[in-house]
């Protein structure tokens, strides 16, 4: 059965995937990159993040949310917006799913349940869909 949201928390070492369904309960799944990724130097005024970033590593996350029917992509750094572009090219299908790309520090797993949850059932309100339960 295809999931209602996805909540994806990313940096460039890890992704955590939460995924919703309407039924009690939620299932979890952390993808890490395949590949470590090394600092890349750079010089000063490039806009550059400093980052590379295995693209399978995308892939996995994109793999991990693409039954989910809203995705919300949170992180404290440039690996969000890095996925949404990388889902932007290669694979629009899931990118039009994503409903916010949103900044999140470093929270511990309930408190990105308790993010997602109540981002997930004030979007759920505004189009008049039953909230998530909890």
């Amino acid at each position: 059965m295809p999931t209602t949201h996805a909540a994806v928390w990313i940096d460039h070492e890890q992704a955590k995937v939460f995924v919703f369904t309407r039924a009690p309960g939620d299932k979890e799944w952390t993808v890490r990159p395949h590949e470590h990724h090394a600092h890349v130097h750079t010089r000063a005024g490039k806009g550059d993040s400093g980052h590379t970033v295995d693209e399978s590593y995308f892939h996995s996350v994109a793999d991990a949310v693409k039954d989910a029917a809203e995705i919300l992509i949170v992180g404290p750094g440039t690996a969000k917006s890095e996925l949404k572009h990388h889902l932007d090219h290669h694979d629009p299908q899931i990118a039009r799913k994503v409903t916010a790309v949103e900044p999140l520090d470093h929270p511990s797993d309930a408190q990105l349940l308790a993010f997602a949850r109540k981002y997930f059932k004030g979007a759920d309100q505004l189009r008049g869909n039953s909230p998530l339960p909890g």
